[in-house]
């Protein structure tokens, strides 16, 4: 594959990835979509979907290993619900938009138009690109620290007694309109560390009460905490 000039565009991703490509031109495509190679139809614009393919087979046995030497003790049912909730879309797009991929997709005019460089799916197909090109370019030596330093965070807040990565804030909601109380509030009291690698504090309001806290990784997992810390104090009034 012929080696590309690293353009600023490029450079400024890879700090934020926290790896110097040899080949960038394996980062150009992964950032590549289906919808900018078919509207620029040259034989050497690739787009990244067989790249996808490849990063979601690395991504999957990464993190395998992760949570198998993290939690030995665990039987394969376990380990597999934590590996779904780990590499799916959500927590990947989530993952994604702390590093700002989204700024960087090159993406056809009408995908554009509709706000792809936002959607879930294509955040969350573009990070298992850009984890293809980081083991194709380095090979595991290069990737599995990329990928431990992106769910450190993650995989050390797994709360062994709670496996089923419940929708709590689904339940607090219904709980609310069931006793005719107004719906709760998220906000954020706090947001720790470089954009990369956040942690948020979120506290609940209810019914003009500071109810409860959570922390997590991401604002959907914090609040998915306060909102389950909240149905937990309700259950002991």
């Amino acid at each position: 594959m012929t080696t590309m000039t690293v353009r600023p565009p490029w450079s400024a991703l890879e700090k934020k990835l926290g790896y110097t490509f040899r080949d960038p031109a394996l980062l150009v495509r992964a950032l590549t979509h289906k919808s900018f190679s078919n509207e620029n139809r040259m034989p050497r614009v690739q787009h990244n979907e067989t790249l996808e393919f490849l990063g979601d087979a690395v991504l999957g046995f990464v993190i395998g290993e992760l949570i198998f030497k993290g939690f030995p003790a665990l039987q394969e049912g376990s380990l597999s619900k934590i590996k779904a909730h780990l590499v799916s879309a959500a927590t990947l797009s989530q993952k994604a938009r702390g590093l700002e991929i989204g700024g960087f997709l090159r993406l056809g005019s009408g995908e554009a138009r509709s706000g792809g460089s936002s959607k879930d799916s294509l955040l969350a197909d573009a990070l298992e690109a850009v984890i293809a090109s980081i083991y194709l370019d380095g090979s595991l030596p290069a990737v599995v620290p990329f990928i431990s330093r992106m769910f450190e965070k993650d995989i050390s807040g797994i709360d062994l007694g709670d496996l089923s990565f419940h929708d709590y804030k689904t339940t607090l909601q219904e709980t609310a309109q069931r006793l005719g109380l107004p719906l709760p509030d998220y906000r954020v009291l706090e947001e720790i560390g470089p954009d990369h690698d956040k942690t948020f504090l979120i506290q609940v309001m209810w019914n003009g009460v500071a109810f409860a806290e959570g922390r997590g990784p991401s604002k959907k997992e914090a609040q998915r905490q306060a909102a389950r810390a909240t149905l937990e104090k309700l259950a002991r009034t």
